[in-house]
């Protein structure tokens, strides 16, 4: 099955004290390769999110971005800096004891003294089990909603590789004429010369004519166009599958550009060199769509 590598996934869940968002991004790769951007609270649960991931795709580089908003009511605290005012108390005192002062330290004068009071907002954390599964939850949520638009995105490659294998299907047809073609006019081109030399009494007809077959033989290309043929039904059993196939494709890309090359170094003739120069480019337009597959 031909599925994209590219593709784009969002997912949020809110709720009266929590708000997750996911953002998925995936681009072309050779390996699975998943890059995070994660809140503090949930740093901690990356392994986890890699596991995940793993499931769902086999290749691709991906970008996770998560942000998580705690939206619990906040809780005013005051706290006294007791050992501020311990020392201000034993001043005091001092100078009471040396007449500088008269009288107890009261509250009024303890709230008048700078920064013996600090008054914060504090937020109850959000119970941990719960967190882990609401961005379980959304994360599964935006790989579910990824998934969905790499195999849309996969249809269209799909769609677009298919044609470019039939051109290429029909290049093979068209090459195995030319190879017949062009062994047919150097057999003919090669008797013509032996006959021209017949005047010669020394001459060994039988040597001469199976020379000529073995020269007709090495531009034979029936084992080359066999092995391309089976590559091209390997390749339509692949793509029918359910398995990721793209580094399978690839390598049959290879296999067939080699294949074509050994042709061109064996067929005779302009038009089968013409072909094979159209089959190798028409293999590079399937590999550069190839190179998005999954």
């Amino acid at each position: 099955m031909i599925v994209s590598m590219t593709g784009f996934a969002a997912a949020t869940r809110e709720s009266d004290d929590l708000a997750v968002n996911v953002t998925l991004r995936s681009v072309n790769h050779r390996h699975l390769d998943v890059q995070f951007r994660l809140p503090q609270s949930v740093q901690g649960l990356e392994t986890a999110f890699r596991a995940a991931i793993q499931q769902r795709l086999a290749r691709g580089r991906v970008e996770l971005a998560m942000s998580v908003q705690e939206r619990t009511e906040p809780v005013m605290v005051v706290e006294i800096d007791e050992a501020l005012v311990q020392a201000v108390g034993n001043a005091v005192a001092k100078a009471r004891e040396s007449g500088l002062v008269e009288g107890p330290l009261l509250p009024g004068d303890m709230l008048r003294i700078p920064q013996v009071l600090k008054v914060r907002e504090e937020r109850q954390p959000v119970d941990t089990a719960r967190l882990e599964e609401v961005v379980r939850a959304v994360l599964d949520e935006a790989l579910l909603a990824l998934n969905e638009m790499r195999q849309k995105e996969g249809q269209f490659l799909a769609t677009e590789i298919e044609e470019r294998r039939q051109a290429f299907v029909a290049l093979v047809d068209a090459l195995e004429e030319a190879s017949r073609e062009g062994a047919a006019g150097i057999q003919q081109r090669l008797l013509q010369r032996v006959a021209e030399i017949r005047l010669d009494p020394q001459l060994d007809e039988t040597l001469v004519a199976q020379e000529v077959v073995k020269f007709v033989a090495r531009s034979e290309i029936r084992e080359e166009l066999v092995r391309l043929r089976a590559h091209l039904g390997h390749w339509m059993d692949l793509v029918a599958g359910d398995e990721p196939v793209g580094r399978k494709l690839d390598f049959l890309l290879q296999e067939m550009n080699r294949e074509v090359n050994t042709i061109g170094s064996k067929a005779e003739g302009a038009r089968a060199s013409a072909l094979v120069v159209t089959a190798k480019a028409e293999l590079e337009k399937m590999r550069e769509q190839v190179q998005n597959v999954e």
